[in-house]
């Protein structure tokens, strides 16, 4: 009888280069994703169509789009905003983050779909938490290269990597497609998000983050990128697959 040598994949080595402070440092691209449902209440109308007015006359929101909006003014008008981020703040407790939204920067984004995309090239040192504000209207959030698919509703909380492939796509596709997205429909979704800082040893706990990976010997980038193994990556917008740079 004869056995066949078991065949071993190599798994491909993800790398975030990220300011942390005046230096350039290296960490592992986390494929965790956090996520969950906070009771939400249902933003009261006058705000609804100021968002509305805001995303049809300035915006102009195209498929594929993600752009933000004005926080202030949705604030004075949303009386249960400081309600909705304590939903957030307490989820993200039980999870053994306690107090982690008050060290990140919030802002109040609107997208029509999302094409594929990371964030590591601004965002290296961050995760993001994302609160959804909007009805369910058939999306999903993607994150192809880990799997997960998280149906978009009122009160859809997730934590990730920014440097983990992601797009909003509808839920019967496979991959983004513009034409999901028809101009007489309502496709947008609008979410809070707040950075959370990576070197944060809480935020680095919860999505298992190593950090300076890289070989010393290596060569040191100068600006933040994320490289799939030994070159710089892009991200396809249509599959959301990791390719090298070109």
């Amino acid at each position: 009888m004869s056995y066949r040598p078991q065949q071993h994949q190599v798994q491909d080595l993800l790398t975030s280069y990220f300011w942390s402070g005046d230096a350039i440092r290296s960490r592992r691209v986390s494929d965790i994703v956090l996520s969950g449902t906070v009771d939400m209440p249902v933003p009261p109308a006058r705000l609804l169509a100021d968002w509305a007015r805001e995303i049809s006359s300035r915006l102009v929101l195209e498929p594929g789009d993600v752009e933000a909006m004005p926080l202030a003014r949705a604030r004075a008008r949303w009386p249960d905003y400081a309600r909705c981020v304590q939903a957030v703040s307490d989820w993200a407790g039980a999870l053994g983050l306690p107090g982690v939204l008050a060290c990140g920067d919030v802002a109040l984004m609107a997208c029509r779909g999302a094409r594929y995309h990371h964030d590591g090239e601004q965002y290296g040192g961050a995760a993001f938490c994302n609160l959804f504000l909007s009805e369910d209207r058939g999306q999903d959030l993607h994150f192809p290269s880990s799997g997960h698919r998280i149906p978009l509703t009122r009160g859809t909380v997730v934590i990730f990597d920014t440097c983990q492939p992601h797009g909003v796509i509808q839920r019967s596709s496979s991959g983004f497609h513009a034409g999901d997205f028809p101009p007489d429909q309502d496709c947008t979704q609008l979410f809070l998000t707040w950075e959370l800082p990576i070197e944060d040893a809480r935020v680095a706990h919860a999505l298992k983050v190593a950090f300076d990976i890289a070989p010393s010997a290596s060569s040191q980038p100068d600006e933040e990128q994320v490289w799939l193994n030994d070159a710089r990556a892009n991200v396809c917008p249509d599959s959301g697959r990791w390719c090298r740079a070109g």
